[in-house]
């Protein structure tokens, strides 16, 4: 098939990999204007389009979709049987959406109609979600409601964290792409609707949802939202009037500390949360500080009886 290509970061190389390695032909691929990164602020390119361009492929990187008659003009001049969108970062217009036969194919990270929205793997694992996976989905005006074609799914084991997932979703939702337009070039895969009423969302990420809220939180919910959340916005908290950061934890069992206290116990750092459970912290972080051992932050920053961390 001809196949224009819209994605932007690490999750959508796969997708374009696998596109060109099973000989669909990729004219154009379109990706979010180069943006400064880092700590130098270097202007770098999307992972799709350094990927793009070390394949020969045309770049474009539009600044704005909706009313760009040259880009109009040039997706009319191609004429793609299909138009596949995986994690571009835009609104996708309704004449992008009217121009291809086949439509607009999303691969999304979740197992809709559930986690719909920016940020699906994240809030799957945040939530204590023991399965996820992909949906190949035809993009319509909406938020991620569009009929879906195929789906397959990953289990989500107890200790995992997002940023171990995506690099498998994206395997997977890459072989689900080939698979759907083997199936729609076949006449065997149909669109099928989605249950609206079972649909859940799944926000992008601000840095007040990476906030414990031991007070309300069980050391169980505040372990799995780190494990969604790790590296941002992380987990955190406030100590001596500081934030202090949670860089790896655990629940421990049949340990009794007071909500949001802070204690040092036979060598852990331990912090009480909600409904009498508690959390062992391995690695902290106090602001202005260099990240260590939780045991070692109780010892070199003398932690005092009763100190909590809200």
């Amino acid at each position: 098939m001809k196949i224009v290509f819209c994605g932007t970061p690490d999750f959508a190389v796969a997708s374009l990999r696998a596109l060109l390695e099973a000989g669909h032909d990729v004219p154009l691929v379109l990706t979010q204007p180069d943006k400064p990164a880092g700590r130098g602020m270097e202007v770098s390119m999307s992972a799709v389009k350094k990927f793009a361009l070390a394949q020969g492929v045309e770049v474009a990187q539009p600044t704005k979709l909706k009313t760009n008659q040259e880009l109009l003009a040039q997706l009319e001049s191609i004429s793609p049987d299909v138009i596949v969108v995986v994690a571009y970062g835009r609104i996708i217009p309704q004449w992008m959406l009217d121009l291809p036969p086949l439509g607009n194919l999303n691969v999304h990270g979740s197992l809709l109609p559930k986690y719909r929205g920016a940020a699906p793997v994240q809030w799957a694992v945040a939530n204590g979600e023991t399965e996820t996976g992909v949906t190949i989905m035809r993009l319509d005006a909406g938020l991620d409601t569009g009929p879906m074609l195929l789906k397959r799914s990953l289990p989500i084991a107890p200790d995992a964290l997002a940023s171990t997932l995506f690099p498998q979703l994206a395997t997977l939702g890459a072989e689900a792409l080939l698979e759907t337009l083997r199936g729609l070039e076949a006449g065997t895969i149909a669109p099928e609707e989605q249950d609206h009423a079972q649909a859940t969302l799944a926000p992008i990420l601000t840095r007040d949802d990476g906030a414990l809220a031991l007070d309300v939180r069980t050391a169980q919910q505040a372990y799995d939202r780190w494990r969604g959340f790790y590296p941002w916005p992380g987990s955190h908290g406030i100590l001596r009037e500081k934030r202090f950061l949670i860089h790896k934890m655990k629940p421990i069992a049949h340990v009794q500390v007071p909500n949001q206290e802070l204690l040092f116990s036979n060598g852990n750092l331990l912090v009480g949360a909600a409904n009498h459970t508690a959390l062992v912290l391995e690695e902290v972080q106090i602001e202005g500080k260099p990240r260590m051992p939780g045991a070692q932050f109780a010892r070199d920053f003398q932690l005092k009886a009763g100190e909590r961390l809200v």
